[in-house]
């Protein structure tokens, strides 16, 4: 399983995965400019990450996120979620059209609750236990 995972990324890397992370970055530069921006360009650095190698990761619900994650939330995806959304939804329609893109679009399709909510989230490996989050 996890050669199939490792080929998966190298293939999404290529076709992908690249540009995705691309455009996150570029989205976390933008934030960093202003100082009170700066918790959206850590978040959208984190999701880089994930859009680069995204096979045998999971997002799950952070524990102890609240209104504060949420308000967040609201703001990133009135300035960039919507626009990250899009960009998985036209990766995911480009992928499904060959067999071997088919597992890559749902992966793009599996990224979509990140980019519109990424406060309040973590990425974690897939099958793994997780410690519960601490301050």
């Amino acid at each position: 399983m996890a050669l199939v995972r490792l080929i998966l990324n190298i293939i999404w890397f290529f076709v992908a995965g690249f540009w995705l992370a691309l455009g996150y970055v570029i989205a976390g530069i933008i934030c960093c400019i202003l100082i009170v921006t700066i918790p959206f360009g850590v978040a959208s650095f984190r999701m880089a990450g994930y859009a680069i190698w995204p096979f045998g990761r999971d997002l799950v619900r952070r524990s102890g996120s609240g209104g504060g994650a949420t308000f967040m939330n609201v703001i990133w995806l009135i300035v960039a979620g919507w626009w990250l959304t899009i960009g998985h939804i036209a990766t995911a329609l480009a992928l499904a059209v060959t067999i071997i893109g088919i597992p890559m679009a749902w992966a793009s399709l599996k990224m979509i609750p990140v980019a519109l909510a990424p406060f309040g989230n973590e990425i974690v490996r897939s099958g793994q236990p997780r410690e519960p989050w601490r301050f």
